[in-house]
């Protein structure tokens, strides 16, 4: 298995484009719960052009045929962290580990993560200057700081995994 580079730029292009609007070649989860994970893997995927179809995996084929992790915020974290086969790879991160293309994930209520975010510009390790973007609340360019949360967990993308 080859360990290859992880395309940040590819990623937030797909940010850019996508944010204010849905890509038709995927469902659109905004009625059921919302599309923050969706879009995120959407981005992740326009970065690394590999899903994972293991029992634990993360993919894509349809609305009925995806990986809980494609679209489940907690479920991609772990997915992310845990993935030691083929897709994308992550660790657990600090402010200033985070780059262009990486995940942030809030909890609103202190327990659950339940908003993922893609990051597309950062200018310091001040949460005033990173900016992302999103799905559910559509957003591009937006300053993590204007959100109201109570954690953060910030998701470093250290590679993909191919055979």
């Amino acid at each position: 298995m080859r360990v290859l580079e992880y395309d940040r730029e590819k990623a937030k292009e797909y940010a850019k484009k996508w944010a204010y609007q849905r890509n038709p070649a995927y469902y659109n989860y905004d009625a059921i719960g919302g599309d923050c994970t969706n879009f995120v893997s959407q981005c992740i995927f326009s970065g690394c052009k590999t899903m994972s179809y293991n029992k634990n995996g993360w993919y894509y084929n349809s609305a009925n045929d995806k990986s809980p992790s494609w679209t489940g915020v907690q479920f991609l974290k772990d997915f992310l962290l845990n993935n030691k086969s083929v897709g994308p790879f992550a660790k657990l991160a600090n402010v200033e580990e985070i780059e262009i293309g990486d995940i942030i994930q809030l909890s609103f209520n202190g327990e659950n993560f339940r908003h993922s975010l893609m990051v597309v510009g950062k200018s310091d390790n001040d949460l005033d200057n990173i900016f992302v973007a999103t799905h559910t609340f559509d957003s591009y360019g937006r300053k993590v700081s204007s959100y109201d949360y109570i954690k953060i967990c910030f998701l470093h993308i250290e590679g993909i995994r191919k055979w």
